[in-house]
């Protein structure tokens, strides 16, 4: 998302961040076996950003104990092979992603892109000057800006954009809590009880903002179509309890292969 976030020449991902005591910038490069990460940020915020990192990327998982869960199924087996340690993508910030889910309801990747990055560039707070980056301008907005903006600020559906401002206003208020740490569940069913959010935006926020290891998508496209090529019925995920997030990773995975 221009402005927010980009990729490097040298293959970094690099974005804007607000932390407790201010705008940071972290950058994160991988190399043969760690993670290398700048982080540019107030003393005070630099065990903030460092959880962020790990969230972001999904660190604290341990690849070897899903992996051998997963791989007791032989439908699976073969794409835990494929790609052993595969992990389960967090985020760094649950209003944003909670944002970003709910703009791409219905449409491409491509215009829920266009959506975002308009959103950050005329409400976003500008970073500041000593914090720029590259391309990076802009923080993203937070749950009471978005919620104030009027439907017209979104350039989509006035349903959508009408849950989208309600969800922000649950998160600002504090009725729905979708901190690090809130409970799975009551995410999802405080999601679910906004009017216009469903189950696959309710799932998708708990497992990437909340980092639920045991989410999963039935109604996904992806999921279904991953689901169809190793022959498997949707029940049959029913076996990868508790990890059905990684199943769900490697089903969306399968798709880029011939």
């Amino acid at each position: 998302m221009p402005g927010v976030e980009e990729l490097t020449t040298d293959g970094s991902y690099r974005r804007t961040l607000q932390l407790p005591h201010g705008p940071g910038v972290i950058t994160l490069r991988g190399e043969a076996r760690a993670i290398v990460a700048e982080l540019d940020v107030a003393a005070a915020d630099l065990e903030n950003a460092v959880a962020a990192c790990r969230r972001l990327l999904d660190l604290d998982a341990d690849p070897v104990a899903i992996d051998a869960h997963l791989g007791t199924d032989p439908l699976l087996a073969p794409l835990v092979a494929r790609r052993p340690g595969l992990r389960a993508p967090g985020h760094v910030e649950a209003t944003e992603l909670a944002t970003r889910a709910i703009l791409g309801q219905q449409i491409s990747v491509r215009g829920a892109r266009t959506l975002a990055t308009r959103l950050v560039a005329a409400h976003g707070e500008p970073l500041p000057e000593h914090l720029r980056r590259g391309t990076l301008t802009h923080l993203f907005p937070d749950a009471a800006t978005i919620a104030a903006l009027p439907s017209e600020a979104f350039a989509m559906p006035r349903a959508r954009s009408a849950a989208l401002a309600r969800t922000a206003a649950a998160i600002a208020d504090g009725s729905l809590d979708l901190r690090p740490g809130a409970d799975h569940d009551a995410a999802r069913a405080g999601l679910l009880a906004l009017k216009g959010i469903g189950p696959w935006t309710a799932g998708y926020v708990a497992m990437r903002a909340l980092g639920d290891r045991d989410a999963w998508l039935p109604t996904d496209v992806g999921v279904r179509r991953g689901l169809a090529r190793i022959g498997a019925e949707p029940e049959r995920a029913e076996r990868w309890r508790p990890l059905r997030s990684y199943a769900l990773m490697h089903l969306w995975a399968l798709l880029g292969d011939p």
